[in-house]
């Protein structure tokens, strides 16, 4: 376990020892802040006219859901931007290592590639959830100024981070097969798309294979952690790809290592 640790510790930090991760968490900020700040204003603006015309009409004001209208929409972005944003962290996991032929040394030392795979994916996830930590005090001022549900957003959170696994998991493999960090990026990317888009794929088959693409859709099980559900079923899928994606990477650097 210590071993473990002290990768993590090392790969986490490397993050920080140049720009790439000051530029990522900027980007990802802002990005998140100014959608945050649209929707924002557009449940703001919805509220008021819907009150305006209960008014109007001498009717009570209808209750407009913060939950409902804004959460689960920005939920929602959220996921969006991570599946641009997580290539760009697993792209170095592995590539540079390799770039720089230190992966090599690794081996020469009494560590385990076991322990080497998941340190680098434990830094990884750590990074990933240092990114969610500003959205989050934008969720503390709907919880400020509203009256939200927190459940839902507890939920969101949840689905984001198991999410983010699965895509970190699945693009840390993608990096052990190359030393370019830009071809790991979009490999990474790519694969993570695919099991983004698959689910469209439903709706234009059917029999046995609908259900099976539905399955495998990372969106789908991600729609009900948005409303605030947390379901067994959707929890064991994000386990599963993470634990296949692990055990790729560990295979593809044990192949490495009986090459070299």
């Amino acid at each position: 376990m210590r071993k473990t640790l002290a990768i993590f510790e090392k790969e986490f930090k490397s993050f920080f020892y140049s720009p790439l991760a000051y530029v990522i968490i900027a980007i990802f900020t802002l990005i998140t802040g100014y959608l945050f700040y649209n929707l924002l204003s557009w449940f703001v603006e919805q509220s008021f006219m819907m009150t305006m015309q209960a008014q109007q009409y001498r009717q009570a004001p209808p209750k407009f859901n913060v939950n409902l209208h804004l959460i689960r929409g920005y939920f929602g972005t959220l996921a969006f931007i991570s599946l641009f944003i997580l290539p760009t962290i697993t792209m170095r996991l592995f590539a540079e290592e390799k770039k720089q032929g230190t992966l090599e040394l690794l081996y020469t030392t009494p560590i385990t590639e076991l322990q080497v795979v998941t340190g680098k994916y434990l830094a990884g996830l750590a990074l990933y959830i240092v990114l969610l930590i500003p959205t989050m005090f934008f969720m503390a001022l709907l919880f400020i100024y509203g009256d939200p549900e927190f459940l839902p957003v507890l939920s969101g959170y949840i689905g984001l981070i198991l999410l983010g696994s699965t895509f970190i998991a699945l693009g840390l493999f993608i990096s052990t097969l190359t030393e370019n960090q830009i071809i790991a990026a979009i490999g990474g990317f790519a694969l993570s798309l695919l099991l983004w888009i698959i689910g469209w794929g439903a709706t234009f088959t059917g029999g046995t294979l609908k259900p099976v693409l539905e399955y495998l859709s990372i969106l789908v099980h991600f729609e009900d952690f948005a409303q605030g559900v947390i379901d067994s079923t959707h929890v064991a899928y994000y386990l599963i790809f993470t634990i296949f994606g692990l055990y790729l990477s560990l295979k593809s650097i044990e192949s490495v290592k009986w090459r070299t």
